[in-house]
């Protein structure tokens, strides 16, 4: 799924800069339908094909690409410029209520009635959006150029050559996900420092409670003036938090100190979310409309690609040394990322919303 939610991403980007997001927002919803309708008629044919839900699941993950930068690079254009940081948080807020209510409710509904019926229940919830689609008026890029847009993917990239302000928040997440992103340890944690297989749950489960609490508190985020200085501080709580998870798991006592552990890791999840509104928040407000919407999908593929990386570097460190060791290490490198991307790139740091913004 990855690589086409990266192409798609980078497809929507450019489809978003061209022609009026609005329509590309109900193309992209009219085809997540159809993989979802798809999935449903596989489940109810003699017997389901496997490879059909590889199929349409892929198709679903690049639809998707398609959908989340057109809709990012939409909320600028719907909102004052001062009510944007509010209008990120509210999107984090919806994104982190269905990561926790979604697969609850799904849950329950294949174990009470079918999966049949959640794929169908799932198509019939798609006619909010794409009447709320419908209800919008149309948003036309600023300066949109079928040439430009079409022919030049990579004019986004370029768009960030000597814009400190802007790779700092790329390099600070990609900074923060792979050395600081410690959920591929999870179930070996579990098993060997907190007491078995029941703490997997918590353990995953922690970080996402973390990051809707954050979403859920977030208004004072609209009154932030220094931005830069937010995403430092807060990718620094993230990786103090990890670092501080890891101790304790590296205490004898760790496994009856599993609610202190999910703590830790509560709290890196609303820091999570904290930098995450900052910037994103950033690079809507230093990008020309014309452009956000390539840059929002750079934005979503280093989003998407580095918790993967950080999946790779926890499991060779803790294959060199130890998962505790691995997680320890991470959250302390991330801390130092932190102070090269301040020192290298003080711009980012510096950024103020009061004094940029397009």
């Amino acid at each position: 799924q990855l690589p086409l939610l990266i192409v798609g991403s980078l497809l929507g980007g450019s489809l978003a800069d061209t022609y009026d997001r609005r329509k590309v927002l109900l193309v992209a919803q009219l085809l997540l339908v159809a993989t979802t309708v798809g999935l449903a008629l596989n489940t109810v044919i003699g017997e389901p094909r496997l490879w059909a839900i590889y199929v349409l699941s892929g198709l679903a993950a690049g639809f998707s690409g398609i959908d989340h930068p057109t809709r990012s690079s939409s909320v600028p254009v719907l909102v004052e410029r001062r009510s944007l940081p509010a209008a990120l948080a509210l999107n984090q807020l919806m994104w982190q209520l269905g990561l926790i209510v979604g697969p609850l409710v799904a849950g329950l509904l294949i174990a009470q009635v079918s999966l049949a019926a959640t794929y169908w229940l799932d198509v019939a919830t798609y006619a909010a959006s794409i009447g709320a689609l419908l209800a919008m008026r149309p948003i036309i890029p600023e300066g949109s150029d079928e040439r430009d847009g079409r022919a030049s993917i990579l004019a986004g990239v370029h768009f960030l050559k000597g814009r400190q302000a802007l790779q700092g928040t790329f390099v600070i997440d990609i900074n923060a996900m792979v050395f600081g992103m410690p959920r591929a340890l999870f179930p070996a944690l579990a098993v060997q420092v907190f007491g078995g297989e029941d703490a997997i749950g918590p353990l995953y489960a922690a970080p996402a409670a973390g990051a809707f609490a954050g979403a859920l508190f977030s208004g004072w985020l609209g009154r932030i003036d220094a931005q830069g200085r937010a995403v430092l501080w807060s990718v620094l709580a993230w990786g103090g938090a990890i670092a501080g998870f890891g101790v304790v798991a590296a205490l004898p006592s760790a496994e009856v100190l599993l609610p202190l552990a999910l703590a830790f890791l509560a709290v890196a999840g609303a820091a999570d979310v904290v930098s995450a509104v900052f910037r994103n928040s950033i690079l809507q407000l230093t990008v020309p409309d014309r452009l956000r919407g390539r840059l929002s999908a750079v934005h979503i593929a280093v989003v998407t690609g580095g918790p993967r990386l950080g999946d790779v570097e926890a499991g060779v460190v803790a294959a060199l040394t130890s998962p505790v060791a691995s997680v320890i290490t991470g959250g302390l490198a991330c801390m130092a990322g932190v102070g090269v991307v301040a020192k290298l790139m003080p711009a980012m740091g510096a950024w103020r919303l009061s004094r940029h913004g397009v």
